[in-house]
């Protein structure tokens, strides 16, 4: 059966609950997927039984549907962008028409209304799937340490017990900061990492339960940064800075061991 080639531009929902844009694929053609944004290809998901993937880059992907495809397929393709920006997730539904078969689908993502609260607000929750689904979390689970107390160090800012996570690619840590009682406010802004031979792992974020840690409070802090090389240790000094050139020193904080692929 010839069908009539078609590119054309599909618009992803913006809203979980929102319908499925359809895609036209065939047995005998390739159809490509161009998005706008790099796109997180561990995250791909599609039953290979039905549809296979022929090619995944950095922003693309290339499907073909098998030869035994059937008219009556409904196949789901989801994937989610490697930027957090919402909509953070692509999906699609994959169908055979007797008529047309996309070669070329160009990816658009819906502009959210700037007027009714900022993306973060848009971004549903996430589920613990996700963590898998986007590769923060693989066989090597997520390992703990536990970090020390550390007491004023000069600033008027002190740290209770926390811990520091490793996953697949990152590393946190979460703390408590308290501000000494009679200070000016404290906000915690953004953070250093100095490792083995002055080593600075690059800092992603820094989250802090409220903006503003107040004289004599203490807030949770956390800080995420990308998993350090082998060659720069464990142990690390963490420096937490905030915006009136206050600072609170942790001289030793330290990782979990890395944990090779497979093994627990």
């Amino acid at each position: 059966m010839r069908r009539a080639k078609r590119e054309r531009t599909v618009t992803v929902t913006g809203t979980p609950a929102g319908p499925l844009p359809e895609i036209r694929v065939s047995p005998d053609t390739l159809t490509l997927l161009w998005f706008p944004a790099q796109i997180l290809k561990k995250t791909i998901t599609v039953d290979p039984s039905r549809i296979r993937i022929r090619d995944a880059g950095e922003s693309s992907i290339i499907v073909q549907a098998v030869d035994d495809y059937r008219a009556d397929e409904r196949q789901e393709l989801e994937v989610f962008f490697a930027d957090g920006k919402a909509p953070a997730r692509a999906a699609f539904v994959l169908v055979m028409d007797a008529a047309e078969v996309d070669t070329r689908i160009d990816v658009k993502r819906p502009e959210l209304p700037k007027a009714v609260c900022p993306v973060e607000e848009q971004r549903a929750a996430p589920l613990p799937e996700d963590f898998v689904r986007m590769g923060y979390v693989d066989a090597r689970g997520v390992q703990t340490r536990g970090i020390d107390r550390v007491a004023d160090n000069g600033h008027g800012l002190s740290a209770y017990p926390g811990v520091s996570y490793r996953g697949n690619g990152w590393v946190l840590f979460n703390i408590g900061i308290r501000n000494g009682a009679g200070l000016p406010p404290f906000s915690p802004r953004s953070a250093t990492l100095t490792g083995k031979g002055g080593v600075a792992l690059r800092v992603l974020r820094v989250t802090a339960a409220r903006d503003t840690i107040a004289p004599g409070e203490s807030v949770g802090v956390l800080v995420v940064a990308d998993e350090p090389p082998a060659s720069a240790g464990v142990v690390f000094a963490l420096e937490v800075l905030g915006d009136t050139g206050r600072s609170l020193v942790i001289p030793s904080v330290t990782l979990p061991a890395a944990v090779a692929e497979g093994k627990r």
